[in-house]
């Protein structure tokens, strides 16, 4: 192996795509167990890798030599092979410097207060006070200071969440609330899978300015290709050619893990266009509401009228999770599933919300438990449509036909990553 990443385990990485757009094909996964660290640095039989958990401290006794990175964070994510001498470095602390960066997010005089105790952890620690931060909280489940202690640090202004809380298959968690701290002005998640954490969210509808952790990645990959050149040491500014090229990347690797989420109203045409698009974009398409029928053997009509609706929505709750579980699809919900709080925040996980808009009069009736006559339709118009509005990233016409909604509502996607923040 010349170049490529150790951890255990690796599972889905994304650091082949990283480093693949940054021009190096030659990187592979290492899934690698602790008892085989030592016969593997022993060999040496590599030019560069990356250092994921569990290993970036248990690595640090093999180098060498530690470049101030390593030593600064108390962890090595990338390690060069120099001519059989390897030097431990730690570029973890460049990526969530130039994310935060990018967010708006200053460490500067600020009260910050990091969730978790791990090697992440040191590493933002690291960086808060390297970056002159007025105060430094590490919050941990057994530590010094502890969750339940929470509560007397409201005059936290930036939180950084090292830990794994809230990362997919356990999406719907949240270390903490972040309105338990009025002074917030931006949160940092380190998780980048799910694209946005409940956490992050939560933070973004509190005002809080919100940092990228797949930005993170982004970075921290690149300054590691810097140093798989043979180049010394440097951390890109965002102005500079390598910055904006971190920002290409980050772009283009999120507009392909985001969803594309379709709702509206019943028969606005949301399963029609979702194929349309799917096909056009060359994506998977899911439905909800074909999955909840699929799950139960029974059409939705037919759910009602045994279960009631109360049955139908527990159900909906989970075919939309698995759903929102999955990346780079084009999603087709029921048109109720966005009026309860729980689906909206996984669906915009990895989500882009898209309102179909249809004309009432050409909404259809026939076959729907919930919208029979027009009248209820009518009244349902009114209830749900402001909810649509507020949660819709973008809103597209279906008066038309479906294949022209479709390509509008591509545009509209794209549009969006072109100068997209955090």
């Amino acid at each position: 192996m010349k170049f490529g990443l150790i951890g255990d385990p690796l599972g889905h990485s994304f650091s082949p795509g990283l480093h693949a757009a940054y021009g190096r094909t030659d990187y592979e996964l290492l899934p690698m167990p602790a008892e085989k660290l030592g016969e593997f640095f022993e060999k040496r039989d590599f030019i560069g890798i990356n250092v994921t958990i569990p290993h970036k401290r248990n690595v640090m006794p093999y180098m060498d030599s530690l470049h101030f990175t390593a030593s600064e964070c108390g962890a090595v994510n990338t390690v060069v092979n120099n001519g059989g001498r390897l030097t431990g470095y730690n570029t973890d602390a460049y990526g969530m410097h130039f994310a935060m960066c990018h967010a708006g997010i200053s460490l500067r005089g600020k009260h910050v207060v990091v969730l978790g105790s791990g090697g992440t952890s040191h590493t933002a620690c690291a960086l808060a006070q390297r970056e002159g931060a007025a105060s430094v909280t590490v919050i941990s489940r057994s530590g010094e200071v502890t969750y339940r202690d929470l509560p007397r640090l409201t005059h936290t202004q930036v939180l950084i969440n090292t830990t794994p809380v809230g990362m997919f298959p356990n999406a719907a968690h949240t270390p903490v609330d972040p309105a338990i701290f009025p002074e917030l002005e931006g949160v940092f998640d380190a998780v980048f899978n799910p694209l946005r954490t409940l956490l992050s969210q939560k933070a973004a509808e509190l005002g809080a300015a919100v940092g990228s952790g797949l930005l993170m990645l982004t970075a921290q990959a690149k300054a590691a290709d810097i140093l798989f050149r043979g180049e010394e040491y440097r951390e890109p500014s965002p102005e500079s050619a390598e910055g904006k090229e971190i920002l290409r990347v980050w772009r283009e690797l999120t507009a392909k893990l985001t969803d594309i989420v379709l709702i509206g109203m019943p028969s606005s045409g949301k399963t029609t266009v979702g194929r349309l698009l799917a096909e056009m974009l060359s994506r998977p398409f899911e439905d909800t509401d074909a999955l909840v029928q699929t799950r139960t053997l029974s059409t939705i009509p037919e759910l009602f009228e045994k279960y009631g609706e109360g049955t139908f929505r527990s159900e909906e709750r989970a075919a939309v999770a698995e759903c929102a579980a999955k990346t780079g699809a084009v999603i087709a919900t029921g048109g109720g599933a966005p009026m309860f709080e729980q689906n909206r925040y996984a669906l915009k996980s990895n989500g882009f919300v898209v309102l179909l808009r249809r004309s009432i009069e050409k909404l259809e009736t026939s076959g729907r438990p919930l919208s029979r006559d027009a009248e209820t339709l009518a009244a349902m118009s009114r209830e749900r449509m402001p909810v649509y509005t507020a949660f819709a990233d973008a809103e597209a016409d279906n008066d038309g036909d479906a294949e022209s909604c479709a390509r509008k509502i591509k545009e509209l996607f794209y549009e969006n990553f072109r100068d997209q923040r955090a």
